[in-house]
């Protein structure tokens, strides 16, 4: 049965959880700003939180919570991944210059390599799988067996619309932001709330 109420709590803690700049956020901008590949990198994007939702929703973002070694591997390596990827974003606005290419953004780059960037840079951060198939899952499976498709769509809902709209507002002012002063400004916020983000797993 569906719930609207329900379906507002998942879209709202959905919306909380995706909508600090990270590691996915900060791919999708690059690629509206360079305007290749977009809609495949949104679509991409959406499809790894829907499933990862989906099988937190399933049982084992609880069977995740319960374990005190999964628990631990998901928050070290998140924040482990975290601290890496702000400090890098911290150098590149030291270094200044342009927009810094994607993976498979050269002569030879296609479809394949784009999908195969998003999909690395979403999977291979541990962070992903604390908020959706932790947290959220956590969240879902604690509900009424009712009540638990509402809250998934809710939550799911939330990533579409934040990764399209991410991904139009950065291909529509792509002119601004990929301005070498303006990508500076990006890449220290990025950086820093990355780091913010680090402390904030490790504290738990």
């Amino acid at each position: 049965m569906f719930s609207q109420q329900v379906f507002m709590q998942g879209l709202g803690l959905g919306a909380s959880l995706i909508m600090p700049i990270g590691a996915q956020n900060a791919h999708v901008i690059r690629t509206g700003i360079r305007g290749r590949h977009v809609a495949l990198t949104v679509a991409a994007c959406v499809a790894v939180d829907v499933g990862l939702i989906a099988l937190g929703m399933s049982g084992f973002g609880a069977l995740v919570e319960s374990s005190p070694f999964l628990l631990a591997a998901c928050r070290w390596g998140g924040a482990a991944f975290l601290l890496w990827y702000g400090l890098r974003c911290l150098l590149s606005s030291w270094r200044g210059g342009d927009v810094p290419a994607l993976p498979g953004e050269g002569q030879h780059g296609g479809a394949g390599k784009a999908l195969a960037s998003v999909l690395a840079m979403s999977l291979l951060n541990p962070h992903v799988y604390l908020d959706t198939v932790v947290l959220l899952g956590a969240v879902g499976s604690s509900l009424a067996l009712e009540n638990r498709s509402s809250f998934a769509a809710g939550a799911m809902a939330a990533s579409l619309l934040w990764f399209t709209g991410l991904g139009l507002l950065a291909r529509r002012f792509s002119g601004v932001l990929g301005r070498p002063a303006v990508w500076r400004g990006v890449e220290a916020f990025t950086g820093l709330m990355m780091l913010v983000l680090a402390g904030l797993v490790l504290r738990g």
